[in-house]
């Protein structure tokens, strides 16, 4: 319960809140197995059957949360800084001030991330909306002030949003750089999300570019 909370309050590191996890998963599993044998027992059944099922219950969830998470994480490629233009990642500029102590570089790893996300997210596009530019940039920023993010950067000459997202449970933060061009007679959208942690995201830059995009198409073509 305190491994998230604790490095999100900056009282430890995040990788002591992993051990956490991991220690809490092993005497999780330790106690739902003390309480199923207990509740073998009829004698020690009727006398706590209640609180032997709670054992058991709060034992398996221990287990079972960080087990989902480490398939999950199997499920995808260790990679952290997700883009819908692999060729041209959207740079950041404003937020590079706030990313001095992150672990990773703002620095776009090449041909080797793009194939490993080509792979894992080929559904990570740009989107087209067939807006003119300045209502496609307000929506943009509309947009990414709805997803809950922190707004560092809005430069509507340049076409470009940076934003900060920061996760819920263990208080990461995740940058984001939201791009607005003219495309022909539509404006291109495309964004990038990155962690400053973390050699793998777990998906959640891929699922975040998808929740934002999906948002912003709904907003101008309501």
């Amino acid at each position: 319960m305190v491994a998230g909370p604790g490095v999100r309050l900056e009282l430890w590191q995040f990788p002591t809140g992993f051990q956490l996890l991991k220690y809490g998963a092993y005497a999780g599993g330790v106690a739902a197995a003390l309480a199923l044998v207990l509740l073998l027992i009829p004698r020690v059944r009727r006398a706590g059957a209640g609180r032997l099922a709670l054992a058991l219950a709060l034992g398996a969830l221990s287990i079972g949360l960080p087990w989902l998470q480490l398939q999950q994480a199997r499920s995808v490629p260790p990679i952290h800084d997700i883009s819908t233009d692999t060729d041209d990642p959207p740079a950041f500029v404003a937020t590079l001030a706030l990313r001095t102590d992150a672990r990773n570089s703002a620095d776009y790893g090449g041909a080797a991330i793009a194939a490993q996300q080509h792979q894992a997210y080929p559904d990570i596009q740009p989107l087209l909306l067939p807006v003119a530019g300045d209502r496609a940039f307000a929506a943009a920023l509309d947009s990414a002030e709805a997803m809950g993010w922190t707004i560092n950067a809005a430069v509507a000459d340049e076409g470009r949003i940076e934003a900060t997202a920061t996760t819920l449970w263990f208080g990461f933060k995740d940058d984001v750089v939201i791009r607005v061009r003219a495309d022909g007679a539509s404006t291109r959208i495309d964004v990038r999300s990155l962690s400053r942690v973390g050699q793998s995201d777990v998906g959640a830059n891929a699922k975040r570019i998808r929740a934002y995009l999906a948002r912003l198409k709904q907003s101008t073509t309501a």
